[in-house]
């Protein structure tokens, strides 16, 4: 997700899982344009940036990372997915082709793609062409009507590792609840076509054990979780376990030094203030904690706020 999913949520998800419970993490999604733009690269080149640290939590644990890109252009795919693979170490590339935003599906990337089917097949090749890691599809099940039949049934035929599958259409945003027979209908189309091929489910996970819920409902391989992590970033640790307030408040720090070491002045600091309310909830304060983070700029104040809520007793 953009200004979500960087090199520094990762890792913290990452310190925080518990063994076995998390196994794929993608970066935010890259523009090809952007990545093959002599000046535009280094304009998005951040959202592929992994550090140290991940790297080392990464090969301790097991969990692989995925650069997900995002175009229309399949030269350019091809490009860029060369780029990747010669200056980076990621297990395999995610093209995100479920976007529903407007600006992107405007340009006639993300969402728009559904049922192009002969320009998908074509990136496809371009980016397996370009980079030989294994290719990953994120999508939605249709543009204003569910064409999940018609459109997994092509995308199966397709030499790809992995379908993530939201089940929505474009025009469903997420206003409407996901619909989870459309995953069910996905999987027995796998099953039919091309059984190799892994499918994940995406749409309104609340918890790891809905998660587990999910899949045993629609036998998918896999859940995707995006917008539920930002009501619980402890999602992969035991079902049971509830953060006290010290605990949220120390990663919250830990989320601030680790943002601030990282980027510098290169990102906004206002980015991070969309993390707040994560950590900053459900405890006697939070409101008021929260409102004092949210007129902060830099590392130093956002500390100061939160050791001023410590000494007042607020823990």
């Amino acid at each position: 997700m953009e200004d979500v999913t960087d090199t520094v949520f990762r890792e913290l998800l990452l310190s925080i899982a518990s063994p076995g419970k998390l196994h794929l993490l993608f970066t935010e999604f890259t523009s090809v344009e952007g990545l093959c733009h002599p000046r535009g690269r280094q304009a998005v080149i951040h959202r592929l940036h992994v550090n140290d640290s991940e790297h080392d939590l990464l090969k301790q644990t097991g969990v692989k990372l995925i650069a997900q890109i995002w175009g229309v252009n399949p030269e350019k795919y091809f490009k860029a997915a060369r780029f990747i693979a010669e200056n980076y170490s990621f297990d395999g590339i995610d093209l995100n082709m479920g976007c529903p935003v407007d600006k992107i599906v405007k340009q006639g990337a993300c969402s728009a793609l559904i049922g192009q089917n002969a320009l998908v097949n074509e990136i496809v090749e371009a980016t397996r062409e370009g980079s030989k890691l294994p290719v990953s599809i994120k999508t939605r099940t249709g543009i204003k009507n569910h064409q999940t039949e018609g459109w997994m049934a092509h995308l199966l035929t397709l030499n790809i590792s992995a379908i993530t599958l939201h089940a929505r259409t474009q025009k469903m945003m997420s206003l409407k609840p996901a619909e989870w027979n459309q995953i069910a209908l996905a999987v027995k189309l796998r099953n039919e076509i091309n059984p190799e091929i892994k499918i994940l489910g995406n749409g309104d996970i609340e918890s790891y054990a809905h998660g587990l819920q999910r899949i045993e409902e629609t036998d998918a391989d896999g859940i995707m979780v995006g917008r539920g992590i930002f009501s619980n970033p402890w999602f992969f640790t035991d079902n049971d376990f509830m953060p006290e307030t010290d605990e949220k408040l120390n990663l919250l720090e830990k989320h601030i030094h680790l943002y601030t070491q990282t980027w510098g002045t290169h990102r906004n600091f206002n980015i991070l203030k969309r993390f707040f309310k994560i950590y900053v909830s459900g405890f006697e304060g939070a409101a008021a904690l929260r409102a004092d983070l949210m007129q902060c700029n830099n590392e130093e104040q956002a500390m100061g706020a939160i050791y001023n809520f410590r000494n007042l007793g607020g823990k």
